[in-house]
């Protein structure tokens, strides 16, 4: 799911890379909107604030948006560095130190209160859409630029065409590629959704710690990975 990139990834890596981390994205969306009042998984909304807040002169508070900005950026840089430097030491965890990070934020935030949420808005918000950033790079790269899974935009475009050329495209083999695409952004869309609803519905019980089940999947996603490696090593040793 992580590990394989390049020529070697499928359709079913995709698939599964893509379910898991949009329904992190999904918890993340809602339990930041919830707890804040701020938009945590992408940084569209935020230009409009920070262009509405330049317009009517306060510019202390469009800095704070152009914060957010920069947050989202730098989340996605921070993850294209630890790629690179990571590699270089030992190529087996290149996944596994972003995934880490994300997982070390959410875990952090999660156990905010509600007043210290109030009172610690902004850091929450940067924090978030730091992990969100890191999170939409990875898996951008691993996936050759195929699953983004962090806001819904871009996808809903694509789906929108790839529909429209399914009453046009007759050869087998684009039928195939543009079938595969369109399931894939079908499940990015709903585990999206279904995340939001069990963050929603997670953060009126429990507040904050909503987001703590989406870090436990992050660990699941990671577990299964090397899970997976082990078995193949394991076949190649004993069995062939």
């Amino acid at each position: 799911m992580f590990r394989h990139r390049g020529k070697s990834r499928t359709l079913q890596h995709n698939l599964k890379l893509a379910s898991l981390l949009s329904f992190v994205a999904g918890i993340v969306n809602v339990s930041g909107f919830f707890s804040i009042q701020k938009l945590t998984t992408n940084v569209t909304g935020h230009f409009a604030y920070f262009a509405d807040e330049v317009i009517r002169g306060n510019f202390s508070e469009a800095l704070v948006y152009l914060l957010y900005i920069f947050a989202f950026f730098f989340g996605a840089f921070a993850s294209g560095l630890l790629v690179e430097l990571v590699s270089k030491i030992n190529v087996r965890f290149i996944n596994i130190i972003p995934i880490t990070v994300e997982i070390i934020i959410l875990t952090s935030i999660a156990f905010f209160g509600k007043d210290a949420a109030v009172k610690n808005a902004n850091t929450i918000a940067c924090s978030l859409l730091f992990a969100m950033g890191l999170q939409n790079a990875l898996v951008t790269s691993i996936s050759n630029s195929v699953v983004r899974t962090t806001h819904l935009t871009g996808l809903f475009t694509d789906l929108g065409i790839e529909l429209s050329q399914i009453f046009f495209y007759r050869r087998p083999d684009q039928l195939k590629r543009l079938q595969s695409s369109i399931k894939l952004r079908l499940v990015i869309i709903s585990f999206f959704f279904l995340g939001c609803m069990a963050g929603g519905y997670t953060y009126l019980l429990y507040g904050l710690l909503s987001l703590l089940p989406a870090a436990v999947i992050l660990v699941f996603g990671l577990m299964y990975d090397n899970l997976k490696i082990r078995m193949v090593l394991f076949k190649r040793k004993y069995i062939h």
